[in-house]
């Protein structure tokens, strides 16, 4: 094996912009499992396609343009979800589908960006630079903590909504900091694993550590960590064998979880 640890900077950026990321979607994953929302997060990422296309056509950075589609796009689908009488998944997989064709058509007339969209789409972690990293960590620094002011109250809601709001709690708050935090996973996610992997980092971490966890603290902690661990591995992957970094993060995610299978689900 040759000498990880004497590899250039960029390789430590992408370890430390992946795991930055990991961190948060890790933490936030466990929600996005205990509510069965995995369609939801596909919707957001497959909006984020247009926020870039816009972003370019505004002059304005493709992380602002996909922050901002993100947001209104999970906003419209919560006063959507209130007047159309449609089923969850009917009405995300309208909304994801149209996001992402309107952001295909919005390319064309963005010259140039066709050439980088492979990047967008499955990420380019190892072109990570000092200002993506910062970036990635400030975002995610005040995202994190948005998630621990709200913990409590998000989980009480994510536990029962209608008991939780009987004492006290904000719900609808909470549904959209929640909604907000996705956004911001989807945008860190951008440039590590990709718009149509994030949701899976999101995810399959989460699903690890919850065959393993007792707590939801627990959970959130361990999700993380073997997030993080599909960083280091992913990047390990993709310097030995030549293979694109992004998905192969969440090759080695997928395999984490598929060993976790070997053990009995903690209850």
């Amino acid at each position: 094996m040759s000498d990880w640890l004497g590899l250039d900077a960029f390789m430590w950026r992408a370890a430390a912009a992946g795991i930055g990321v990991a961190l948060l979607t890790g933490a936030l994953g466990v929600f996005v499992v205990w509510r069965r929302m995995a369609y939801f997060g596909d919707t957001l990422a497959h909006s984020a396609l247009l926020g870039i296309a816009l972003g370019f056509l505004l002059g304005v950075a493709p992380q602002v343009g996909v922050l901002v589609t993100a947001l209104v796009v999970a906003l419209f689908l919560v006063k959507m979800r209130k007047q159309v009488q449609l089923a969850n998944d009917t009405l995300l997989g309208i909304l994801a589908h149209s996001a992402l064709s309107l952001g295909l058509v919005t390319v064309a007339f963005v010259p140039g960006l066709r050439t980088d969209l492979m990047g967008y789409l499955f990420g380019d972690l190892l072109a990570v630079s000092a200002s993506d990293l910062a970036w990635i960590w400030g975002l995610g620094a005040l995202a994190m903590l948005l998630l621990a002011w709200i913990w409590r109250g998000l989980l009480a809601t994510t536990v029962h909504a209608e008991l939780a709001a009987v004492e006290g709690v904000p719900t609808q708050r909470m549904e959209l900091f929640f909604m907000l935090l996705i956004a911001v996973v989807v945008t860190l996610g951008m440039k590590t694993v990709g718009i149509l992997l994030i949701t899976a980092l999101m995810i399959i971490p989460a699903a690890t550590a919850r065959r393993l966890s007792h707590t939801p603290e627990q959970m959130a902690i361990l999700a993380s960590v073997l997030g993080s661990l599909a960083v280091l591995g992913g990047l390990w992957l993709s310097w030995e064998l030549d293979t694109p970094a992004g998905p192969s993060v969440v090759v080695i995610a997928a395999v984490l979880f598929a060993l976790s299978l070997l053990r009995p689900m903690r209850t």
